[in-house]
């Protein structure tokens, strides 16, 4: 281990040449992809369940609710007809319609297919099953969700399988971060990785992707034995991505280095997230995906009402 550079406690290897080997990847992860879309729907479900999606009021044309007037609005918005109905005043509100893009980016790296005895999921696996509910959420609520290099931005209903099947076809060995594009302003990046990318090569990312005004929001995806270091005795550990090994004769001795490191390394992640005004989140697959949908479908509606205020705002100065 050097530098941010955090090893897998795992071995790994083959011949096979590149196009080979993410056939072989493809053919693996399509077996899995029917139950990894049932536990989305199951998840996104939960969060539907009691929420009207990211429908809110704004300035479109369709009716969304009646609300009560509330003291010190402007009379105009009363509409009279409802009010007289009963004895309080009441105000029609419309649907806000500006829907914008989100992107969608579950990293595929060879470092996600990691699963300890720990937990039953891979990181993988649990990547795309929130990445999957996720955009089921985000879609019935009138957003176009896309993946980079990979899908267009679609607000179809059929959008977990059309994802599924972008992902399971695509033979292309694709790095842990995402790649160089360049999403519109105010549309969102959500990125789920393990984030074992040196950080110059994570900051120059977030700096390209934050460039034209985009937010987003970046979860981090860790097996818990990743932060517990559960090792002791003999115990070789190979870099997944190809880059050696390496042998501890007593493991349990690296516990304390280990842990430094890693800490050291997640703050300096943080640290260069949230410059950017993005939001930086950790996720351990013991865990169930329900919290973390839940948290980023909280923070993405609180930024999508600020995105309503800002083309607002920028449409009244023009």
């Amino acid at each position: 281990m050097a530098g941010n550079d955090l090893a897998e406690p795992t071995v790994t290897g083959t011949s096979a040449t590149p196009v080979n080997a993410a056939a072989s990847k493809s053919s693996k992860l399509a077996a899995r992809i029917p139950r990894l879309i049932l536990e989305a729907r199951r998840v996104a479900a939960t969060l539907i369940h009691g929420l009207h999606g990211r429908r809110r009021a704004g300035t479109g044309e369709n009716f969304w609710q009646y609300r009560h007037f509330t003291s010190g609005e402007p009379a105009s918005r009363i509409d009279w007809r409802r009010s007289a109905r009963d004895d309080h005043l009441y105000v029609r509100e419309r649907e806000w319609e500006a829907s914008h893009t989100i992107w969608m980016w579950a990293d595929r790296s060879p470092s996600m297919e990691f699963s300890s005895h720990l937990t039953e999921w891979s990181k993988l696996d649990r990547a795309l099953v929130v990445s999957f509910a996720l955009s089921e959420v985000l879609v019935q609520g009138g957003e176009r969700i896309g993946i980079p290099m990979l899908m267009r931005p679609s607000s179809s209903r059929n959008v977990i399988e059309t994802m599924a099947q972008r992902i399971i076809h695509d033979r292309t060995e694709r790095p842990s971060l995402p790649p160089n594009f360049a999403p519109a302003p105010f549309s969102e990046v959500v990125i789920f990785s393990d984030l074992w990318s040196p950080i110059a090569e994570y900051r120059k990312m977030i700096g390209q992707l934050a460039a034209n005004g985009a937010r987003g929001h970046v979860v981090q995806v860790c097996d818990p034995a990743e932060e517990t270091f559960p090792y002791s005795g003999r115990v070789e550990f190979v870099e997944s991505e190809g880059l050696g090994s390496v042998t501890a004769g007593r493991a349990e001795t690296w516990r304390s280095d280990y842990q430094t490191l890693l800490a050291n390394h997640r703050a300096a992640l943080r640290a260069e997230t949230e410059a950017f005004g993005w939001t930086f989140t950790v996720h351990r697959t013991d865990r169930g995906p329900t919290e973390l949908l839940f948290a980023l479908h909280g923070r993405m509606g609180a930024h999508s009402l600020q995105t309503a205020l800002n083309s607002r705002h920028t449409g009244s100065v023009a």
